[in-house]
């Protein structure tokens, strides 16, 4: 199964033309609040099968803050989501700059992430300083991580999934992977026999270092207060640690 990076994703949507806010009102007479997710990306969201991946149950975790019941739209790439007719997606880059083609209203952020380097529990790295012109590092294609360890002269080997660099370093085909804590600590939980060595990530990299937000396709003010205050009481009650601790997370505080 790959993993799908929403974040990436959520980055590069644009959403082009006027189009009308949807009122907080008007999902709760439908009774439903619409969430946009990949339908085969684990642990981030998946159609068939349980578990659902901490999106899902998010979502619904918000849409009973909310008193309505959570629709999944299944997207499968960015252009779907201007026709899909859904409220919000998760695990957003909380970052207005960075969300500023795609026109989407960002919440309250929820938690920080950002890349990191997943090592085999062997390895003598231990931060991205560490890397030389002798190791070798996997990177998605395009990404800002494969920019930057580029510039550093660190060579790389780019992958299409996240999922498929956490392979090749247990395989030790590569030395490292820059990826998302989250995909890493997932795939240490489902592959126990090949646990790898997750680095802390380097807060001095800004663009390698964001929060993670809601992200509203068309919030009136109501809509975007009520779901702000919904995080913060999933927050405060541990709901959301709770969900993602189920996909082997441990979240950190937003900063």
């Amino acid at each position: 199964m790959k993993a799908f990076v929403p974040l990436v994703v959520a980055a590069a949507i644009g959403l082009s033309g006027p189009v009308q806010a949807r009122t907080l009102d008007a999902i709760r007479s439908s009774g439903a609040i619409g969430l946009c997710a990949h339908p085969n990306s684990l642990p981030f969201a998946r159609k068939a099968g349980d578990p659902p991946g901490f999106q899902v149950e998010l979502g619904r975790a918000l849409a009973r803050e909310l008193g309505v019941s959570l629709r999944v739209d299944w997207i499968i790439t960015q252009y779907q989501m201007r026709s899909a007719g859904c409220d919000i997606l998760l695990d957003v880059i909380a970052d207005r700059e960075a969300q500023g083609e795609t026109r989407l209203r960002i919440s309250k952020p929820y938690y920080r992430t950002g890349v990191a380097l997943a090592v085999p529990s062997s390895s003598t790295l231990t931060s991205f300083k560490s890397l030389n012109e002798a190791t070798k590092v996997g990177v998605q294609v395009g990404s800002v991580a494969a920019m930057i360890i580029g510039q550093r002269r660190v060579p790389t080997s780019t992958f299409g999934f996240e999922s498929d660099s956490l392979d090749a370093v247990s395989n030790h085909e590569i030395d490292a992977a820059a990826v998302t804590p989250t995909v890493a600590s997932y795939f240490n939980l489902t592959h126990p026999d090949k646990t790898l060595r997750i680095l802390d990530r380097d807060e001095s990299v800004a663009d390698l270092n964001w929060n993670v937000a809601v992200g509203m396709i068309r919030p009136d003010d109501t809509l975007r207060e009520a779901i702000d205050e919904a995080v913060e009481r999933l927050r405060s009650d541990g709901t959301i640690d709770r969900i993602y601790g189920r996909y082997g997370v441990v979240l950190q505080a937003p900063r």
